[in-house]
């Protein structure tokens, strides 16, 4: 990938968002794959090292990689002072504040919840979206949306009735709440600096190696140990968060932001459970009933409602 394409102007932004072509498909289904069977990574980070620990190990190793891709490529590594703050805040929201508020989130919320939570994303994007850039909200994306969450609420509907809430579980739900809005408002903020022109790779590895800064920080207030299990399964789990699922799809999901606008990229997170689901089914003998399949057809459905090609005007 080059400086020039990898930099948008606002202009071409515009006439970006139209363009749902064969990359623009790899780089949506990368993304959905990617992140939606990092779930099995993320469950087997959990118990010895403290969770925000586990996440700052995860980006440690993504930052770096991501500025020998910068570096490699000759990449622009200066920038102004208000470029900086602008990845200090994507830093902020995408790669520290929401991955530790839905790991705490997850010690009190059923999994399957989680990932109904975090498919809100297509909304929150939605409304975000016409509040910061005043874009029209089309009704089919918005319709689809709708159809997508309802999707996946029927896909976890008995996990959802069954949970139990308590105040702790309540306390779980708020957390993951805030993180897919940490997530959602973390692209805007990318939104903005590839508008500037900045090149996605440079953006990203300023970005990550800033979210690191925040992970460090809340390491040594809580007092953490800094320490990594020594085992097969985390650390295999480790590299795959760190590469697959960290620096392979954030880079896909951030040039979906810059091709199709924040409220079709976000949809992406709608398929995340069932792409889960069907691994499940492999591994884990997950048991499919009438509600899951027709939560699972809902989903797709308004798949195709958000991604089908806008109308010719």
């Amino acid at each position: 990938m080059t400086q020039a394409s990898a930099t948008l102007s606002a202009p071409d932004a515009k006439q970006d968002l139209r363009r749902f072509d064969g990359t623009t498909f790899g780089l949506y289904a990368a993304t959905v794959f990617l992140w939606g069977v990092s779930w099995i990574a993320l469950h087997a980070q959990l118990g010895v090292v403290a969770p925000e620990m586990s996440v700052l190990w995860r980006f440690l190793l993504a930052a770096a990689l991501m500025w020998g891709w910068v570096l490699a490529t000759g990449h622009r590594v200066r920038f102004a002072a208000a470029d900086h703050l602008r990845f200090a805040a994507v830093g902020f929201c995408l790669f520290s504040a929401n991955f530790v508020s839905f790991y705490y989130g997850g010690l009190s919320v059923p999994s399957g919840l989680l990932s109904v939570v975090f498919s809100l994303a297509s909304v929150f994007n939605l409304v975000l979206s016409f509040v910061v850039f005043r874009q029209r909200v089309e009704p089919r994306v918005a319709l689809g949306g709708v159809i997508g969450v309802a999707g996946i609420g029927l896909l976890f509907w008995p996990e959802i009735a069954g949970a139990g809430f308590n105040a702790d579980a309540l306390k779980g739900l708020a957390l993951c709440v805030m993180g897919t809005l940490f997530f959602c408002s973390g692209n805007m903020v990318s939104t903005v600096v590839q508008r500037r022109g900045v090149p996605l790779l440079s953006a990203t590895a300023w970005g990550m190696t800033y979210g690191c800064a925040v992970l460090l920080a809340l390491n040594l207030l809580r007092g953490n140990a800094f320490v990594i299990e020594p085992t097969v399964r985390y650390i295999g789990s480790l590299l795959y968060l760190s590469v697959g699922a960290s620096v392979l799809a954030f880079m896909a999901y951030l040039t979906l932001l810059r091709r199709l606008g924040a409220a079709r990229a976000g949809y992406s997170t709608v398929l995340f459970p069932i792409i889960a689901l069907a691994v499940s089914t492999l591994v884990e003998g997950y048991q499919w009933t009438v509600l899951a399949v027709i939560g699972v057809v809902f989903a797709l459905a308004g798949n195709v409602l958000v991604l089908s090609k806008p109308a010719a005007k």
